[in-house]
Formats: structure tokens, sequence, C-alpha cells
């Protein structure tokens, strides 16, 4: 990932449209109250623009999944050395803001048939790093109420497949609704 594009990941457009929206349309208000009819025009035609486009932004907007345990030096090397190109997408993209998408990951829950029905879909809630028998293994937790243990188990065979070569899944069931799905080099 290139350095502008680790800084715009981290960025939430819709604050950016906000802000800068909401700056020049109070410039373009304080610059019709002194007659000031260049700033006014400016202020007026881009900043409400851009802070409709900030709120329109704001509303769909979907925040990184967090990581639930702090990542290891020795896990990181493992990344870099074994990580799939499928690990690092998915790590890449459930930690950045996103928008337009209704939950992290849900058109792959769709594919694999965990997602019957936008409250049936289970949802994305951590994600951790971790090393499994020397293995990079990437952790992904959700919250699955909806979704039985043993549809997930009856799925993997399919989950494997659908993240590519060199991959193996386990899962595990944990209480209150909780599976951790590892997708572990191999």
């Amino acid at each position: 990932m290139s350095f502008f594009t680790k800084i715009f990941a981290k960025i939430r457009l819709s604050m950016l449209g906000l802000v800068v929206g909401g700056i020049l349309t109070i410039v373009g208000i304080i610059a019709y109250a002194t007659g000031n009819a260049t700033l006014n025009l400016a202020g007026f035609f881009y900043g409400i623009p851009l802070f409709l486009g900030g709120l329109a932004l704001k509303a769909s907007e979907l925040v990184p999944v967090p990581f639930t345990e702090i990542t290891s030096e020795e896990v990181l090397k493992l990344r870099e050395d074994q990580g799939t190109l499928i690990q690092n997408q998915i790590r890449q993209n459930v930690t950045r803001y996103r928008y337009g998408q209704e939950a992290h990951l849900d058109e792959s829950l769709q594919k694999l048939g965990l997602s019957p029905t936008d409250e049936e879909r289970p949802i994305l809630q951590g994600l951790k790093e971790i090393a499994i028998e020397d293995k990079y293994s990437l952790i992904l937790e959700f919250y699955s109420p909806l979704i039985t243990f043993e549809k997930w188990q009856e799925k993997q065979d399919k989950i494997t497949r659908f993240f590519g070569p060199d991959i193996r899944v386990e899962l595990e069931k944990l209480e209150d609704n909780q599976i951790n799905l590892a997708l572990i080099r191999v």
C-alpha cells in the first residue's frame, strides 16, 4: 500500500466534507454580510455542496473494525513473510472507513450463504492477527445470533475455497453468539 493510500484510508471523507464545506459556507455568509460578492459566491457555490456531500457520506459511513488485540512484532514479521493477498486485502478493507456498504464483508457473507437477509447477517465486530502453529493467521470475530454455529460448520469447505488458495479455515464458537473465523496460512 502506498504512502498516500495509507494516509487517505484513515481520513474520514465525511468529516472532511463537513468541515471544509462548513468553513466555506460560513465564509460565504460573512462575505454576503460584508458585501464581498466574490467570496460570497465561492462560499455558497462550493461550501454548501461540500457540506451536503459530507452529510450524505456521514449517513452512509461504515466505521473501521477495531483490532481486539495488539499485534506482536513476531506476528507482523509472519504477516510480511506469509500473509496471502486475500488476508491482507480483508485486513486493509475492514480497518478503514467505507461508504455505501451496509456491513463489512456483506457481499462475501451473502455469496457464502451466511447472510440470507440483512437482519440475519453476522456482524464483524473485531479482528486480530496471531500465529497458529508458526503460521500467520487472521481471526475475524463475528457476532452471529441468527446464523447457528452448525450452519457455519456446514459452510466451512465453501469458506475455505472462497478465501482462496494457501488458506485453512478454522471455526470457534465462543459464548454469547460469538464466532471466530480463523484464516490460517498453510
